[in-house]
């Protein structure tokens, strides 16, 4: 059995020639963490069996990735569990790699390359990964290869960038249609019938080298205390991992999703899916959850409306909540990555910004502003706005801001700082060191969102200019947030 896929989502990082004499195929698991619906590991199981060479799966967690903290540790350590227990006995051989200290896991991956007859890994276009997978390229002495298994559309399909999400909506209906068909394999280790059996392979050299994460480090809610990590910002509440994202999304479709349209954007009706952390860390698939989507409502592609509007809702052909929900799950998640796998890190700065956002801010830069705080203040939530507070706490604490309030704090932050960059440079920092989700393209999208990208020009005011403009006191007037208030009290 063969599990395609398609050649757009194939990237090559180093053509030289696979070597068949190769003791095994590597599979190295550096953003898409997860063992099903994932094209990565399908490119690699399918090497495998076209080699006739056992599969070994590399999941590595480096210690000083930018701002790595107990708590972005574990939640992929979770992960990390959940694939131990599942390939404990085979077919692959997986190997969960934990640097200890900084640069301790350096010649790892080429130790194995040297006896691999191939190489596939993830194609990550954001945060540190482009960088790190340039370099790796160089060091890999076989065919080595990055596949795309971020969403339903391949990251590298457009030819174009998008200014707003209603152009991007357009091409999504024109050009999804053919790409829906192409889906990761729900299960390949387990389908893969005639996987050569990893159990024979001598890797002792490399575990003396380069040791197996202890299992008390993989064991959810153990200490990470021996690592030198960030230890002001703590694991949350809730595990990462396969698993714990099935059980919420289980939940979300049997009791948000029937009032997501409606109650979404309300803080004390929570209806939000709270995926986004298992979306970014890989341990669920976006293919996975519109598959479960599309049977709960029994659609084809059939339903698809026959001309592309733009509009949010109605051209898939679903119920309003469900349409609702693959809005934020389709359209403007996988704007963010299109955006990344064509323009890096210049996404991150206000040179991004369309020119009408980027001059109004320039213009009222000097605009006298009737609150500033650091960014010591800012973490703190030490600001007069006891809901800018409440939705800064729930991001220290829990690593997640509700969806509404996340652009409320945004607003605020550019209001309450001296300058558009200052504004950036916190927001990026406060996401980015709490959000269980951030350091994602989808952070770049709304934090850049609150400056104007993906907008257009709204009535001029002091500091924002023509940039949409919030305040706590119409939010509280359109959605409520007593609740939440209480919840995340000082």
């Amino acid at each position: 059995m063969r599990f395609p896929v398609p050649d757009l989502r194939i990237r090559t990082l180093s053509d030289r020639e696979v070597r068949p004499e190769g003791e095994f195929v590597l599979y190295w698991m550096i953003g898409q963490r997860r063992l099903h619906w994932n094209f990565a590991l399908d490119r690699a199981v399918s090497r495998a069996l076209e080699l006739g060479r056992p599969l070994v799966i590399l999941e590595a967690l480096r210690i000083d990735y930018p701002w790595a903290s107990p708590r972005h540790h574990r939640f992929v350590l979770d992960g990390m569990d959940d694939h131990r227990t599942a390939l404990a006995s085979g077919p692959a051989r997986y190997l969960a790699y934990v640097e200890p200290e900084r640069g301790a896991g350096k010649g790892l991956l080429e130790a194995l390359a040297q006896r691999a007859a191939a190489v596939v890994t993830d194609d990550m276009p954001h945060f540190f990964y482009p960088a790190m997978l340039e370099a790796a390229a160089d060091r890999v002495p076989v065919r080595f290869e990055a596949v795309d298994s971020h969403g339903l559309l391949p990251i590298r399909e457009p030819d174009r960038d998008f200014t707003v999400a209603h152009s991007f909506r357009r091409y999504l209906h024109k050009t999804l249609p053919d790409h829906l068909p192409e889906r990761p394999h729900a299960d390949p280790l387990r389908a893969a019938t005639g996987l050569e059996d990893a159990g024979a392979l001598d890797l002792q050299e490399v575990f003396e080298r380069w040791p197996e994460a202890p299992d008390d480090w993989l064991e959810r809610g153990a200490s990470l205390d021996v690592l030198s990590l960030d230890g002001r910002v703590e694991p949350v509440g809730f595990p990462g991992g396969r698993r714990a994202a099935l059980k919420r999304l289980d939940r979300f479709l049997d009791d948000r999703l029937p009032r997501f349209h409606e109650d979404r954007n309300d803080p004390d009706h929570e209806a939000a899916s709270r995926l986004s952390p298992y979306l970014h860390w890989g341990h669920i698939s976006s293919h996975e959850i519109v598959q479960a989507l599309v049977d709960r409502e029994e659609w084809t592609p059939n339903r698809l409306a026959p001309e592309p509007t733009g509009k949010r809702e109605g051209w898939w052909g679903m119920s309003e909540p469900a349409e609702a929900f693959l809005d934020e799950l389709v359209t403007w998640r996988e704007l963010g990555f299109v955006a990344w796998a064509r323009g890096g890190p210049e996404l991150e700065t206000l040179e991004v910004l369309p020119d009408w956002a980027r001059d109004t801010l320039a213009e009222h830069a000097d605009d006298e502003r009737e609150h500033l705080y650091d960014l010591d203040a800012f973490d703190a939530a030490e600001t007069h706005d006891d809901l800018w507070n409440a939705a800064q706490r729930e991001l220290a604490r829990d690593g997640t801001i509700h969806n509404y309030l996340r652009m409320l704090w945004g607003k605020k932050i550019l209001e309450w700082t001296g300058s558009p960059q200052e504004a950036l440079d916190v927001m990026f920092e406060l996401n980015n060191r709490y959000a269980v989700d951030g350091r994602d393209p989808n952070s770049t999208s709304g934090i850049m969102w609150v400056l104007g990208r993906y907008d257009r020009a709204w009535q001029e005011r002091p500091v924002f200019g023509k940039v949409r403009y919030m305040t706590s006191e119409s939010t509280r007037r359109k959605v409520s947030v007593e609740e939440y208030l209480r919840r995340h009290a000082e």
